[in-house]
């Protein structure tokens, strides 16, 4: 048989009417409700679960996870107007046309835009 032991702490007046409305919610007794909070607050304590600490850093990974794909978005919209310039250009220099660079290059962006407009709608 285990043997416990007898100890006595202070609630303040905020966190004794928090007890209670939980105990109550869960339909325990505010003793049964202490027990768990204390043994909640051990593990917490054990495995380093401080939920400040916890919010912090998935704050932080969020903040990469935002920047790897902006620089992830970054690279496919460079590499979708590069597809579309070698096109272009491809296009031109098998049709056999004389066009300007610019010309070929406003075909391009144009073409670049066009794809990029497909890629943001929404399917069905």
């Amino acid at each position: 048989m285990a043997s416990h032991i007898k100890r006595t702490i202070r609630l303040n007046p905020s966190q004794a009417r928090s007890l209670s409305g939980i105990a109550d919610r869960r339909g325990l007794s505010e003793y049964a409700m202490l027990l768990k909070v204390i043994d909640a607050g051990f593990l917490s304590v054990l495995h380093g679960t401080d939920k400040e600490t916890d919010l912090a850093e998935m704050a932080r990974e969020i903040g990469a996870i935002s920047e790897r794909l902006a620089e992830a978005e970054r690279v496919l919209d460079r590499t979708l107007f590069t597809a579309c310039a070698a096109y272009a250009y491809a296009r031109h220099a098998a049709l056999g046309t004389k066009k300007s660079d610019e010309t070929i290059a406003a075909e391009a962006r144009a073409a670049f835009e066009r794809q990029r407009s497909l890629a943001l709608e929404i399917k069905p």
